[in-house]
């Protein structure tokens, strides 16, 4: 009688862990799922740009939840990570540009429904070699010579962009073309997404692009501010003469749009499905309110309190679509557009 008990407080037990114990043909379930021996996963990929505030609030989030929920943050680039968003294979796509038209429809031929949240300001540096005693300041038409399809293996030296320049030879880095900073950058300074030149080094991983810039005299590069900041004393940063004047971008000209046009906010977009998954709602509204304080640990730019409190009711009331109408926008405000959208 007591091998009899012991055999059945086994059973039982294999039943509440497992969830479901087979005795010959017969599946027999038990009380509770197999998801309580298990850790919940919420899956994002997409920009390297909001990678490391994605990472930051990954990371605080979890220890809070200790040990409960898996958050994954890959790194594909903002159009690689709204391939996948829109394959359904990830439940937050991290953004650093507005979601194009093309993904718009890729999104409802899929049946996915998506709430766009902004959550940081950012502004992309230019950058060059530390060597570079040339340059201190470019204009966006220089920056347009040299970017723009035109130039491809023409401008291959710096005197060829100004003649008061030395014979250097120039060597060009960026984001690749899934990248959403790359878009932002040439519509901001060639005056259309994605066209540029194809003779630069290219990567989605910002790491590469600074330590070729880094290691190249005639280097010259762009890409998020954070990553200029966490590497200053290898780079050395441009001012942007947007058409007033020379301006560097810090989180004062980032915030009140002097950094021209080189501002832009950054966004995190959830699935509205996944957003019913209790895991994934208290992610995001984590996320939101925690953005403040992690956004500038990592060397990113806050939005204004307003802004954060008009993406948590659109998370809270599950606002889908997006406010730019499938296009970028440059030197917009986001407060400005969430507030425009209330209004309607």
């Amino acid at each position: 009688m007591k091998v009899k008990g012991l055999a059945m407080a086994v059973f039982a037990l294999l039943l509440l862990m497992a969830g479901s114990v087979q005795v010959g043909n017969v599946v027999i379930t038990g009380m509770l799922s197999p998801a309580w021996s298990q850790e919940k996963i919420i899956k994002i990929d997409g920009s390297s740009t909001v990678y490391p505030i994605t990472e930051a609030v990954a990371e605080e989030f979890q220890k809070a939840k200790k040990g409960t929920v898996k958050v994954t943050v890959g790194i594909s680039g903002t159009g690689g990570g709204f391939k996948k968003f829109s394959r359904g294979e990830t439940d937050i796509s991290d953004a650093s540009r507005p979601i194009t038209q093309k993904e718009i429809e890729a999104c409802k031929e899929a049946g996915i429904q998506y709430i766009e949240l902004p959550v940081a300001y950012d502004g992309l540096a230019v950058m060059v070699n530390p060597k570079n005693s040339w340059v201190t300041s470019m204009t966006v038409a220089q920056l347009k010579r040299i970017w723009e399809p035109a130039a491809e293996g023409k401008v291959t030296k710096w005197s060829y962009v100004n003649s008061a320049w030395p014979d250097v030879a120039l060597k060009l880095y960026g984001p690749g073309v899934d990248s959403g900073t790359f878009d932002y950058f040439t519509e901001a300074i060639v005056g259309k997404s994605r066209a540029s030149r194809g003779d630069f080094t290219a990567s989605e991983d910002d790491n590469v692009l600074v330590q070729g810039v880094a290691s190249d005299k005639g280097g010259l590069g762009f890409f998020g501010y954070a990553y200029y900041a966490e590497n200053s004393d290898k780079l050395k940063l441009v001012a942007i003469d947007g058409g007033k004047g020379p301006v560097l971008p810090s989180e004062k000209t980032v915030m009140d749009g002097t950094y021209y046009p080189l501002s832009r906010p950054i966004f995190i977009y959830v699935n509205k499905k996944s957003a019913q998954r209790p895991e994934v709602k208290e992610f995001v509204d984590f996320y939101l309110k925690n953005a403040p304080t992690l956004v500038k640990q990592v060397k990113y730019i806050p939005l204004p309190d307003m802004a954060y409190k008009l993406a948590a009711e659109r998370f809270s009331k599950r606002v889908t679509g997006t406010v730019f109408g499938g296009e970028a926008k440059v030197g917009v405000k986001i407060e400005d557009l969430l507030k425009l959208e209330k209004k309607k």
